[in-house]
């Protein structure tokens, strides 16, 4: 027992700048892996990939002009973000090319110019801090944005659950029973961009998509209604981010790839053992049923 304290438990306990990143952590948790789920159902796990790197063009704007300053890289994110959704599917409507393509043009594009953007003004340091974020090192302003993110999109999902999860399985019956399929689409287009823009303060651009998508895939194969999907998401990212942060403190590694590190482990657990189509209950024997 003293030993699971000292590794699990003592590090949090003894340094608030850990107290600070597990709590950023746990608000990214609630907020990013329900939204993961519902990409993971809309098959839109690389457009979410897309968006994050998108982001990135908009918060080196705002690095550029005030530095590391949390209100301008965050809405210099959210309209990067937005400009890069329309834009893609401006052209997906407007061209024969689909809109997964054009995301992922858009997506090289940002990408590169974000990282040019900030090699203009800013040191080797800031370019790895804008790309794999810096979650020991959070603020109480960046702890609040991160909680009202989180706010914001659970009480969002919970006013369009049924919508959205209708959306995942039919949208043609949801389209001719209701209006509420564009709008719903857009919300969620909305919150996805929010809680990009979250996480890319604490994990950076480049891992920023991983505490949203890895849950989800993971928490697939543990459930099979959507509610349930959502919850063992939430609990995957939060075991992920507590054992990624405590593995960062005892062995010296990077704590945002810490935890992206753990949480595909667990997916990879979870893609081997997993009840719902897992890798060894389908090698297993099924039942014969009976007359």
């Amino acid at each position: 027992m003293h030993a699971i304290y000292a590794w699990l438990i003592g590090p949090f306990v003894e340094f608030d700048f850990l107290r600070r990143a597990l709590v950023g952590a746990l608000a990214l948790s609630l907020s990013g892996a329900p939204v993961g789920v519902f990409l993971m159902l809309r098959r839109m796990s690389l457009t979410g990939d897309a968006m994050a790197h998108a982001i990135l063009p908009g918060a080196a704007i705002g690095y550029l002009l005030y530095g590391l300053s949390l209100p301008a890289m965050t809405f210099g994110g959210l309209a990067a973000g937005f400009v890069v959704a329309l834009l893609a599917g401006a052209v997906a409507r407007l061209t024969q090319l689909r809109e997964d393509a054009s995301m992922a043009a858009f997506y090289l594009l940002s990408l590169a110019l974000g990282v040019t953007i900030v090699s203009l003004r800013g040191s080797n340091v800031d370019l790895l801090h804008v790309l794999f974020g810096s979650v020991l090192a959070l603020d109480d302003a960046t702890l609040i944005l991160l909680g009202a993110v989180a706010v914001i999109t659970l009480f969002t999902l919970a006013a369009l659950w049924r919508p959205l999860v209708v959306e995942c399985v039919d949208p043609g019956f949801l389209r001719s029973v209701s209006r509420a399929g564009a709008p719903t689409h857009l919300i969620f287009l909305v919150l996805l961009v929010l809680n990009l823009v979250a996480g890319f303060h604490a994990l950076g651009t480049l891992l920023a998509v991983g505490v949203i998508v890895l849950p989800a895939v993971s928490a697939r194969f543990w459930a099979r209604q959507v509610t349930g999907m959502a919850a063992v998401a939430i609990a995957v990212a939060a075991l992920s981010g507590w054992l990624g942060l405590a593995l960062s403190y005892h062995h010296g590694l990077p704590a945002g790839p810490a935890i992206i590190l753990v949480a595909g482990v667990i997916y990879v657990l979870s893609l081997c053992l997993g009840p719902v189509g897992g890798l060894v209950w389908r090698a297993l024997p099924g039942r014969h049923l009976e007359a």
